[in-house]
């Protein structure tokens, strides 16, 4: 399977996926197969017109079946940040003085600065639900010691893109629903590793990025068609009104839509499998989870035996496969440089989950963060290792 990814011939071991994954051949493939062929304005006329209607339908279709949502409740976008401000920009629009939005420290800044600023335009109250700084975990009631009759929307992240904390989900979605507010998932760091049911979670809307399970750089938003025509986005006069293409402002990137696709059928592929694409997608991210889940304890074992190695958030029950680590004598960023030159991408930063950073202690500098992907191997782990070792001593 690493054979399919081009990217790994330059001989670096990447651990720098939960910023942006490499992609197999086939998702390259289908970015320059749709450039190089007849594209245009999507319609029924001409061969070009088809071709970009059935390009956009499939990848609807592939991101439904990867998130357990339907085709017309998936919504494109540049980013997941740009969805998530255009989203809640156009939610506040039924908010007012009184109001309230639940955000948490745990979270990427793209899920929790959008709704800041949506909430100071129209007068509502942001209230911060923090995790332990020590176990990393978010606990649910955390969260619902916040709800109130006042509380119309909690924004809580699927996984750490920092830690790898994966709250629960579902038990918060419950407790926000009884609150009568809607649930806003960050589900960028989730979708690379684990099966997404957006029906079990329980979320109103579940933002995610191709870019991070092997894709092309894109942002999806996924919701119930129903919720989405109860919301008014700013848009041009002449775009449709309809749902979900009331949500996409202009012509849609084809190429990088062709690529999303390819890179969920390349998922679905990962273990040999029958039936349809969201059968395949159950056993093979099963698979994947298993694997990553082995490194990740390869990992951990690893690092918490070198002396001036902190872990952070390593006792947490759930993660993805994600590790964040210090070095007591070597800053993040010269121990970033110095195993990038030993051939290892283990990148240092706050990842911008600036405030889950700053309540671990950490700052404005953040860690070191060492995340596995499906290309990942035990000899990949072992570099990393024998590098931090170097550097400890």
């Amino acid at each position: 399977m690493r054979a399919r990814f081009p990217a790994l011939e330059e001989g670096a071991a990447h651990f720098d996926g939960p910023g942006g994954s490499q992609v197999p051949d086939v998702v390259a493939d289908a970015v320059a197969g749709t450039l190089r062929a007849a594209v245009s304005n999507r319609g029924v006329t001409t061969a070009a017109e088809r071709r970009a209607d059935g390009i956009v339908a499939e990848a609807r279709q592939a991101m439904a079946d990867l998130l357990a949502a339907v085709p017309s409740g998936i919504v494109f976008g540049r980013s997941m940040t740009q969805l998530t401000y255009d989203m809640a920009r156009a939610l506040a629009k039924q908010w007012g003085p009184g109001d309230e939005v639940v955000v948490t420290t745990l979270d990427h800044d793209a899920n929790i600065r959008p709704w800041v600023h949506a909430a100071e335009a129209r007068g509502v109250t942001v209230r911060r639900a923090d995790f332990d700084d020590k176990s990393g975990e978010l606990d649910v009631a955390a969260v619902a010691g916040l709800l109130t009759g006042r509380t119309r929307l909690v924004a809580v992240t699927a996984a750490s893109n920092l830690l790898g904390t994966r709250p629960d989900i579902p038990a918060i979605a419950e407790r926000a629903h009884a609150a009568g507010a809607l649930v806003y998932v960050d589900g960028v760091h989730l979708t690379p590793h684990s099966l997404v049911d957006l029906g079990r979670l329980g979320a109103d809307f579940y933002a995610c990025s191709p870019y991070k399970f092997l894709g092309p750089h894109l942002g999806v938003l996924a919701a119930d068609p129903a919720l989405l025509e109860t919301v008014r986005p700013d848009k041009l006069l002449p775009s449709s009104d309809a749902v979900p293409e009331r949500f996409e402002l202009g012509t849609l990137p084809y190429e990088l839509l062709a690529g999303t696709t390819a890179a969920v059928d390349f998922l679905a592929g990962l273990v040999p499998g029958e039936g349809g694409r969201r059968e395949r997608l159950t056993v093979s991210m099963a698979a994947l989870e298993r694997h990553e889940q082995a490194l990740l304890r390869r990992l951990d074992a690893g690092l918490a035996e070198i002396a001036g190695v902190t872990l952070y958030g390593a006792a947490g029950r759930r993660r993805t496969p994600t590790t964040l680590f210090s070095l007591d004598r070597v800053t993040p960023a010269e121990a970033y440089r110095l195993l990038a030159e030993r051939g290892v991408n283990a990148p240092a930063s706050h990842f911008y989950a600036l405030e889950c950073s700053r309540r671990l202690g950490l700052g404005d500098t953040g860690a070191i963060r060492a995340g596995i992907a499906p290309y990942t191997d035990e000899s990949d782990v072992d570099r990393l290792l024998r590098g931090v070792r170097e550097l400890a001593g």
